[in-house]
């Protein structure tokens, strides 16, 4: 796991009680997620990792597993980048 994962995976596993939550596990098809949740998490990975996520970003497809979260912020950080 990169370090983007690890801090992701950290933020769910608070969510996800006593399940080893795996980078391509889908959290929607766990059960785990309800709006007030899915709120929580963007404005954890806008906060953490200082990207703003626009309303294109709001995919469920982007914040599926931990690998989609993470493509998205390496793809929102690349474009800062540039």
């Amino acid at each position: 796991m990169n370090e983007i994962q690890i801090k992701l995976k950290t933020f769910l596993d608070k969510f996800f009680g006593s399940h080893d939550l795996q980078p391509d596990e889908d959290i929607f098809a766990l059960g785990f997620v309800n709006s007030m949740f899915a709120m929580q998490l963007v404005l954890f990975v806008e906060q953490e990792f200082q990207i703003a996520i626009e309303n294109e970003d709001l995919e469920f497809e982007n914040f599926r597993t931990i690998n989609s979260i993470t493509n998205l912020i390496e793809r929102k950080t690349a474009m800062l980048v540039q």
